[in-house]
């Protein structure tokens, strides 16, 4: 367990113990609840609800390697079934349980920020990335030979691309640690609050609200005690421009938080670290230890009496909605990730019921530059509505996937030109949550007045379904819904079914009407941003690439979607069986065999 600062509950702590509990044998058990929850002081049942709430912790054992595939839309698409068939046959495990001597668990999970290298996956949270059937067979034959599994995971590439224009980025360079700090002694706290709103720097992580006013507003609330949070915890399908970040330029984000902790008197900082991106803890680890030694993070930072600040990391267990700033601070307190009501905001009642502001990692990073060469350098970049540059993760059908980075105003049709992209039917911008964009409309440009985003870019050509591109989003949203309202709860699993059933060739007009009625519920009652988009995929495709819906209209009428025929799969399966016998023919062209 890691230290924590003197005025810091243990129960912060609790993911770290329940991480180091399932460390030790694999899952978590029985007796590992009943001691957690007893030094933390909590009942066994709320410590149990913390504990199912992230799909990376398991209560049962899941196998002496945990093998988790990723089953992003882009994975499919790069041969996703037979990666996951080819680790059943090597490992003996079912997907979603493990071999008969427990040696192996198999599992899918939602995108694991590597869809520039897909297939990809995690293996005791290592990465594996390019996956081929033949290489699956290899790194489990080395693991059941006893090589460990830290020497099998290979390097994950960070595909940074360059542009002609590269002299207009900022965020990619070279960055020497303390340079920032040093600029800060030319200017008062007040004064470099002034610069950061000078400079026009809005949120990156997908919100968009301007920066220095959140500061200022934390700023101006009376209290001894404040908190930095970085949200590290970029789970939106198709981004990965914050593992990249932190891989290349954790100094420069590191050097972004110190700067808001000078200008808001804050004492401590803590980065959130999502799950998926453990492999990374030791790295960063061995970063801030070095800030420290150099002085310039801890005490005294760069010979300045009284300007303390540190920073912790703290890593998440699975939880896309944790991307929620309250739902992240609920989870850094050792809680269920459920979003706050809010008001009251973060800025005045945020971590531990204290001032807090949470930013994202390409915002931190961007801060420390600004205090570095100016607000007006800054606010020099991009548009008049959209100051600087954004940091866009380029994936799917194009020849270069990558990291790109543009000064706002980027267009679309630019973007697809520089990585490559052909024959392009459609980019999914900002994720599933965000808009897919047809051709069309690629003369749109990248920014706050036209298209926002929080930096995923992913790109489908004219071979792809995007009826399936929208089914597997509407899966993802019904995954990762925490459950806490009924509008998101129930409705994404409505959602989920009304589009397995259009896929299994039951589809009416009065399926879409059902689609329309279930974004109104979720867009007006959904407690969070999660069920308020998840329709996003499926208005945005059924307007724009109808004929992949109409495709799938086998029926004028309505249809029940349960087909006895197909319930009876698994039974003929295991039987071995599947002549005409083994079938059941219904009236229903829709139904049976």
């Amino acid at each position: 367990m890691k230290t924590h600062f003197p005025d810091e509950p243990l129960r912060s702590h609790t993911l770290d113990m329940l991480w180091q509990a399932q460390d030790e044998k694999g899952y978590i058990a029985n007796e590992d609840i009943a001691r957690i929850a007893s030094q933390l002081q909590i009942s066994e049942v709320e410590l149990e609800g913390v504990a199912s709430f992230y799909h990376f912790f398991h209560r049962k054992p899941a196998g002496k390697y945990r093998i988790y595939i990723n089953n992003s839309i882009l994975a499919e698409f790069k041969d996703y079934r037979d990666i996951v068939r080819a680790f059943e046959k090597a490992t003996g495990a079912p997907l979603g349980g493990t071999d008969p001597t427990g040696t192996f668990g198999l599992y899918d999970t939602p995108c694991i920020g590597m869809c520039d290298q897909e297939p990809s996956a995690l293996i005791n949270f290592y990465p594996f990335t390019n996956l081929s059937p033949a290489k699956v067979d290899q790194i489990i034959d080395s693991l059941r030979s006893g090589v460990g599994v830290e020497f099998l995971a290979n390097a994950v590439e960070d595909n940074i691309r360059y542009t002609p224009e590269r002299e207009k980025t900022i965020l990619l360079r070279e960055f020497v640690p303390g340079k920032a700090l040093q600029a800060l002694t030319r200017w008062t706290p007040g004064e470099v609050l002034s610069e950061i709103k000078e400079s026009g720097l809005a949120g990156r992580g997908g919100a968009f609200f301007p920066t220095g006013v959140k500061w200022e507003l934390c700023s101006k609330f009376e209290s001894d005690c404040r908190y930095i949070v970085c949200n590290a915890d970029e789970g939106e399908p198709g981004t990965f421009k914050d593992r990249v970040l932190l891989s290349l330029q954790a100094d420069t984000v590191f050097e972004g938080m110190t700067v808001a902790a000078r200008v808001l008197g804050a004492r401590q900082g803590f980065v959130y670290l999502r799950g998926e991106y453990r492999f990374m803890l030791d790295p960063l680890q061995a970063v801030l230890a070095r800030r420290r030694a150099a002085g310039v993070l801890g005490a005294g930072i760069g010979g300045v009496a009284g300007f303390d600040f540190d920073i912790q990391i703290h890593v998440g267990a699975g939880a896309y909605v944790c991307g929620e700033e309250s739902a992240l601070i609920e989870s850094l307190e050792g809680k269920r990730g459920t979003p706050r009501n809010r008001p009251p905001f973060p800025v005045t009642n945020g971590y531990l019921d204290q001032p807090t502001i949470v930013n994202n990692v390409e915002t931190f990073a961007a801060a420390a530059l600004i205090a570095l060469n100016g607000g007006d350098w800054y606010a020099g970049i991009g548009t008049r509505h959209s100051a600087g540059t954004k940091i866009l993760s380029v994936s799917g059908d194009c020849a270069q996937p990558g990291l790109y980075e543009y000064p706002f105003g980027v267009s679309v049709r630019q973007v697809l030109a520089d990585c490559g992209a052909r024959d392009t039917q459609a980019v999914q911008v900002s994720g599933p949550s965000g808009i897919c964009v047809a051709p069309g409309e690629f003369d749109r440009t990248i920014g706050f007045e036209d298209i926002p985003t929080a930096g995923a870019f992913t790109v489908f050509d004219n071979s792809r379904d995007m009826f399936e591109v929208a089914r597997n989003y509407v899966h993802f949203f019904q995954h990762e819904s925490c459950g806490f309202c009924t509008p998101c709860r129930v409705g994404t699993s409505l959602l989920r079914n009304l589009m397995d059933k259009l896929h299994n060739g039951h589809g009416s007009p009065y399926d879409f009407a059902e689609i329309e009625k279930l974004n109104q519920l979720l867009q007006s009652m959904s407690h969070c941003g999660l069920g308020h988009t998840a329709c996003n995929p499926v208005l945005d495709t059924i307007a724009k690439f109808r004929p992949a819906y109409d495709r799938r209209m086998e029926h004028d009428d309505f249809s029940p979607a349960f087909d006895l025929d197909r319930a009876l799969a698994p039974a003929r399966q295991m039987t071995g069986r599947d002549d005409a016998a083994a079938h059941i023919v219904t009236d229903n062209p829709g139904e049976g065999a």
